[in-house]
């Protein structure tokens, strides 16, 4: 919703049973100043949270603020003609799933003749580096380029996400997704097991911007990203008219353009 500022933050932290106890503490308290670090990296600071034991670790978090309208963006207002733009790649799900598969053989072993580890570590850096990323210079330039509407893109992926966005929109529409932004190597992967990325419902960990903007506005927007963040975005799709009476949807062409990115 193009929220830029966030006034405190709450931690939600499970410490690892799983983990042994002289990694524990340390493996803890990495990830609780990571989190910190990030806060503050936003702009604002952590006031308290609730943690707890868990067989593996978990760390998120509750932002809020208070806003007046005219500081956030209502998801509602794309315009057939405006264009989609993707903040970030997708494929996070891929690379974090073969770097783990380096250390399971009956795993690695599937994919071994189609990337190296040398190339298996370079996607898991690249996705890293994507999912550490804030938004927030995304949602700074919503407001300047005017965008109409936007997602972030997570848990349903690229489509489940777009889908939710066009439903939500006052004018009904498509959006249409023609381009895929992948980490590279992350094709070939899905080729052999299939985490539906080409179909668009790969999972996402701390995903992009879908952002629908006025198609002269597109270009700059991806930019001003490039220059502010040294990442590229690119423009994946465009909002599509619907005949009368038609549902709202979303959908990837049949034979979308794939950027190894």
């Amino acid at each position: 919703m193009g929220v830029v500022d966030c006034d405190t933050m709450l931690m939600l932290l499970a410490s690892s049973e799983e983990v042994p106890a002289e990694y524990r503490r340390t493996v803890t308290a990495q990830m609780m100043k990571g989190f910190v670090d990030h806060a503050r990296a936003a702009g604002t600071t952590v006031t308290g949270g609730q943690s707890v034991r868990n067989p593996w670790p978990i760390i998120g978090g509750v932002a809020m603020a208070v806003r007046q309208q005219s500081m956030f963006i209502r998801p509602v207002n794309a315009v057939p003609g405006d264009v989609l733009v993707l903040t970030k790649p997708l494929g996070t799900q891929v690379a974090v799933n073969v770097h783990q598969w380096e250390r399971r053989p009956a795993y690695w072993d599937k994919v071994k003749d189609i990337i190296t580890l040398e190339q298996a570590e370079e996607a898991f850096a690249k996705a890293s580096a994507s999912m550490v990323r804030l938004n927030k210079t995304g949602a700074e330039l919503m407001h300047k380029y005017g965008a109409h509407a936007a997602t972030d893109v997570t848990g349903f992926g690229v489509v489940g996400h777009a889908r939710n966005l066009a439903g939500e929109q006052k004018t009904p529409c498509e959006l249409e997704i023609d381009t895929l932004p992948l980490i590279r190597h992350m094709r070939e992967i899905n080729e052999v097991v299939d985490f539906n990325l080409l179909a668009g419902s790969s999972a996402e960990t701390s995903g992009g911007l879908l952002v629908c903007l006025p198609a002269e506005n597109a270009v700059p927007f991806c930019e001003d990203i490039a220059r502010l963040d040294g990442c590229p975005a690119w423009v994946v799709g465009r909002v599509c008219a619907v005949p009368a009476g038609a549902r709202s949807g979303a959908h990837i062409v049949d034979k979308p353009t794939i950027l190894d990115v």
